[in-house]
């Protein structure tokens, strides 16, 4: 009576201690099989605008998909629309200057200066030969000296005429002076930049989004001054994707980079969503609490990242999974989502 009894405790104590070790052991299918358990996870971006200014509309509510390049919302746009204004009057004002710079006297004002010159030699001729008459009379006493010397000083008049006349004539078939063409240029180029800046100014009153992904928070609301440390949204990504999990330090030597894996979900538990590992870290840390028991927290893991892949948008931020790794498998050089159709199978 006593030996069945002492072969039930000794069964009993067994299975005890088995279901102690199924307790405290990861699961896995197999040899072949490593399986661990995380969180889904995603990059967050802040949207803000690059410039301040009040926001007229807000094109997105929470939840919204979005893609790359998609408008999300916009600022009011008055001053900036008055101030590209400004600037390219400006500017069609600087190249109007330099190109009359370069062009140089018009034919018609080289005739012009000509003429002026002809009539201007003629009148210090006349002068001339009125005040060699007058210093003739004056000699001889027929006119007074006072005529004499306003004859003189008209000649000389008439002579510095002629030469002021010359010489802008000779300026003008000369040309600009090549330093008045390169500062009417530079003038040119600072106004183009005004320009140019209006014009940035102006694009940057749109709020694009940088790339696809899910509006998780609206932040803003239309009427609010926005400026570039007040974000407007918050833009989850859809992709990159991967799922957060850790790994003990004797599995280190079995998991590699690029290894392919399966990502099970509680949401959809007859889908397999295709994975592959991204990145391990290179330092340990403690278990994070909601990972393992009370006694296993103060041990020391690795994090990893398992990209999956997500075609449906059926996996989202936070959501408990389970990953299994296929440990025979070859690690890929550039794995991807080649195949996003998740696959039918039991985790």
């Amino acid at each position: 009576m006593k030996k069945p009894l002492l072969l039930l405790g000794f069964a009993a104590l067994a299975v005890a201690a088995f279901l102690l070790y199924q307790r405290q052991t990861p699961e896995s299918d197999d040899a072949r099989t490593l399986t661990l358990y995380g969180n889904i996870d995603v990059r967050l971006v802040n949207l803000a605008f690059e410039i301040e200014g009040r926001i007229a509309e807000i094109a997105v509510s929470e939840g919204a998909s979005v893609t790359a390049g998609e408008q999300v919302a916009r600022l009011d746009t008055r001053r900036l629309l008055l101030a590209r204004d400004v600037a390219k009057a400006q500017v069609d004002a600087q190249r109007s200057e330099l190109d009359k710079l370069i062009a140089g006297v018009r034919p018609e004002e080289i005739q012009k200066l000509r003429a002026d010159l002809e009539a201007a030699r003629a009148e210090a001729t006349r002068t001339k030969r009125h005040a060699k008459r007058a210093k003739e009379l004056a000699e001889r006493k027929l006119v007074s000296p006072q005529e004499d010397e306003d004859a003189q000083t008209s000649a000389k008049a008439a002579e510095a005429r002629a030469g002021a006349v010359q010489a802008g004539l000779d300026l003008a078939l000369a040309g600009t002076r090549q330093e008045e063409i390169a500062a009417a240029k530079a003038r040119l180029a600072a106004v183009d930049g005004d320009l140019a800046n209006a014009q940035v100014n102006l694009d940057d009153a749109v709020l694009r989004a940088p790339a696809s992904g899910i509006v998780q928070s609206r932040i803003l609301e239309p009427g609010d001054m926005a400026s570039p440390s007040r974000p407007v949204l918050t833009l989850a990504l859809t992709e990159p994707l991967w799922a957060r999990v850790y790994l003990a330090e004797p599995d280190l030597g079995r998991v590699k980079q690029g290894q392919p894996a399966a990502v099970y979900s509680d949401s959809f538990p007859d889908k397999a969503y295709a994975g592959w590992i991204g990145y391990i870290a290179p330092s340990a840390e403690f278990t994070p609490k909601n990972v393992q028991t009370t006694e296993q927290r103060a041990d020391l893991v690795y994090q990893a990242r398992v990209f999956v892949c997500n075609p449906r948008g059926e996996l989202r931020q936070g959501m408990p999974v389970t990953v299994k790794i296929d440990l025979e498998a070859a690690a890929q050089i550039a794995p991807g989502c080649i195949d996003a159709a998740p696959r039918r199978s039991q985790p």
